[in-house]
């Protein structure tokens, strides 16, 4: 969020703590401000921070921010992590579901006013050999078809599909940004068939929430935006405009209370679309701060566990921490209609991380999981938020030819036209065979470079190491006597044993204690464990030498071990860095290390003389260029997650004959 804008909403904290009346407050200044034609902030109370000039132009985006806020205390989390949907990607991601629109006469396709006779004679001669028509014809909608579906109530004259669902509404900004691209396609229209498209419209919203101020919040938020953009009239009967009472009972009955995940679909007709944000909320983050908060977890999970319909579990992919966004992909696939349309935004980690594999399994093998919006991190879309972001179409219980990546996707290609993205936005199809062998029927997507050279390279790297055996399988070359290699994370949690580490003091005698912040790189990449026990070119005030020294127990029971950092930046060049680390070291959990079975070990030494010999031969293999691309490539977040490091396809060379040979 721009400088001045973000701290809005602390300042407006401090001066009015209670979140339902800062909400009741910015609605009736919005309400008023619609009637006397007024800026808000002209009338919202004197002792409020004042408004800044990026936060007049869409007062909707306001309250989803402050609803934001109110979820995240309701959830026992702090509002500065509460990040509503930017409107721009609203906008984009409904513009890619729409139809065309039957209110707005066609343009027709306009030809060259150019004569062939007037170009050169070898331009001519080329082009009649290509036989090319004078124009490209824009596909016709069958009008007759269409309008059928519009008398049938599947659809509004102003192109959207109905009936329309969100499963979280949350502020309901998706169905606010509809109401703006409907009243925008009648600009032309007849009052009769605005009247009538938009009463249809209405009557065939479908917003579901669990908290009662989001869904009173959400029925005024809609009404304000019918009012504000001419489809509603605010006092007296307007020629184009429903009545406020007729809008109101309408938005009555389209914006109602319920649990999507644990209770029924309170609509009779299932919906055709649905387009949510559901929470990016682990069930073990729940309840956070509150004071009976593990007791409210467990319960949540055992009843979410315990739904079943008709006999069989509502949710089939719970696995690990389950995140609640996952269980309403699943859920809005159970309640859309045959052939409907879930459009759902989701960290982009559900694209690889290894608990998401049966989700994207029942995507796959019962759904038609169709495309994906790859928005890349960083993006300035969601403020202070580095994570990147995945938007997943799906056409429920029905198969789709194939799985269409459109990305690397940055905030400047996001547009309200051209089916949201911009036409310089790169798109890769996922081959199902290439995708098996990549992702060895896990149905993880690989992160893909935008830039068209560095993408190919990448794609022949992954086809190449596709083929080669994982390092934590039997079939590796390292495995020994049924034996593999297996990745643990250190043996310290650093919030449990804060008090047993301290800053390193040369001379005390105590342990190095090593954290992810001492591996590095030199010019020319070799890795390195800057740790001040091995060097004396560190500052005294270095973030290296903070927290660098073990004062715990001394029982030693590591000798070197071979490891890498399990925390990293998104943005350094380098994902994987591993380096070997001597004995007598004690490892944080923001470190991962490999564990060596005694026969491994005994085969290592027997090849290469030593331990440590061997465990510097297995570091430059680990740190091949190759096998970081690749691990950038299946990277599911910023944790460098121990499955994620023993499925690395680890190529032994058959320059160590020693060791090729030594395979029992």
């Amino acid at each position: 969020m721009q400088s001045g804008v973000s701290g809005w909403y602390a300042r407006l904290d401090r001066c009015l703590e209670n979140r339902t009346e800062q909400i009741h407050i910015w609605l009736a200044a919005w309400e008023q401000s619609l009637l006397v034609h007024q800026p808000i902030a002209a009338l919202l109370p004197e002792d409020w921070p004042t408004l800044p000039a990026n936060l007049l132009t869409d007062p909707g985006h306001v309250l989803d921010h402050l609803l934001a806020r109110h979820d995240a205390e309701e959830d026992g989390r702090s509002p500065r992590g509460a990040h509503p949907t930017p409107p721009r990607l609203a906008d984009a991601v409904i513009a890619s579901e729409l139809l065309e629109s039957l209110t707005r006469p066609k343009t027709p396709p306009q030809t060259s006013s150019m004569h062939l006779s007037n170009l050169p004679p070898g331009f001519r001669q080329h082009l009649e050999k290509l036989n090319l028509p004078q124009h490209v014809q824009e596909t016709e909608v069958d009008d007759e078809s269409e309008f059928e579906r519009v008398e049938l109530g599947l659809r509004t004259l102003s192109g959207i599909p109905l009936p329309v669902a969100d499963t979280s509404c949350g502020g309901g900004i998706f169905h606010a940004r509809l109401i703006r691209r409907h009243a925008e396609n009648h600009s032309d229209s007849t009052a009769e068939k605005k009247i009538a498209d938009t009463t249809s419209l209405l009557s065939s919203f479908q917003l579901l929430d669990n908290d009662e101020l989001v869904v009173a919040s959400t029925r005024q938020r809609l009404l304000l935006e019918c009012i504000r953009f001419d489809l509603v009239s605010l006092k007296s009967n307007k020629p184009g405009c429903l009545p406020r009472k007729t809008a109101e009972k309408l938005l009555e009955k389209a914006v109602q209370q319920g649990d999507t995940l644990q209770g029924g679909w309170p609509w009779s007709n299932a919906p055709h679309l649905i387009v949510t944000n559901p929470p990016w909320l682990r069930i073990k983050d729940r309840f956070r701060g509150m004071e009976e908060g593990s007791k409210l977890r467990r319960e949540l999970g055992e009843q979410l566990r315990g739904l079943t319909d008709n006999g069989l579990p509502r949710f089939s992919t719970m696995r690990g921490n389950v995140n609640l966004y996952r269980l309403f992909i699943e859920r809005g696939l159970q309640i859309l209609e045959q052939g409907g349309r879930l459009r759902l935004i989701a960290p982009d980690s559900i694209l690889r991380e290894q608990s998401s594999h049966p989700l994207r399994q029942l995507l796959v093998e019962s759904h038609g999981w169709s495309d994906i919006w790859a928005i890349e991190e960083a993006n300035h879309l969601f403020p202070g938020m580095t994570q990147g972001v995945a938007v997943l179409g799906i056409t429920a219980k029905q198969p789709t030819e194939n799985l269409v990546i459109h990305g690397p996707i940055s905030r400047a290609d996001l547009r309200r036209d051209l089916k949201g993205l911009s036409n310089r936005v790169p798109s890769f199809e996922m081959e199902t065979e290439r995708w098996v062998a990549w992702a060895k029927d896990t149905w993880a997507i690989p992160r893909l470079p935008r830039d068209r050279i560095e993408r190919k390279q990448t794609l022949q790297i992954l086809d190449r190491l596709a083929r080669l055996p994982r390092m934590g399988e039997q079939q590796h070359a390292i495995a020994t006597n049924g034996h593999t290699i297996r990745v643990r994370v250190g043996e310290i949690d650093q919030t449990a044993h804060s008090k047993s580490i301290e800053t390193w003091v040369k001379g005390r005698g105590s342990r190095p204690f090593i954290r992810g912040v001492h591996f590095s790189e030199d010019e020319d990449g070799n890795v390195f464990v800057r740790h001040p026990a091995f060097r004396t070119d560190i500052p005294s005030r270095a973030n290296e030498r903070q927290l660098a020294m073990w004062c715990g127990s001394s029982d030693s029971k590591y000798g070197p071990r071979l490891a890498c950092q399990a925390i990293v930046n998104a943005h350094q060049e380098r994902r994987l860095r591993w380096a070997v680390i001597p004995s007598g070291c004690v490892l944080g959990n923001s470190v991962n290390h490999i564990e060596l079975h005694e026969d491994i070990q005994e085969r290592l030494i027997g090849s290469h003389g030593t331990l440590e010999k061997a465990l510097h031969w297995m570091c430059g293999l680990l740190n091949a260029k190759d096998l970081d691309e690749w691990a950038r490539a299946w990277s599911a977040n910023n944790n460098v997650n121990n499955y994620e490091l023993e499925m690395l396809p680890v190529e032994v060379s058959s320059e160590i004959p020693e060791l090729m040979l030594s395979v029992r």
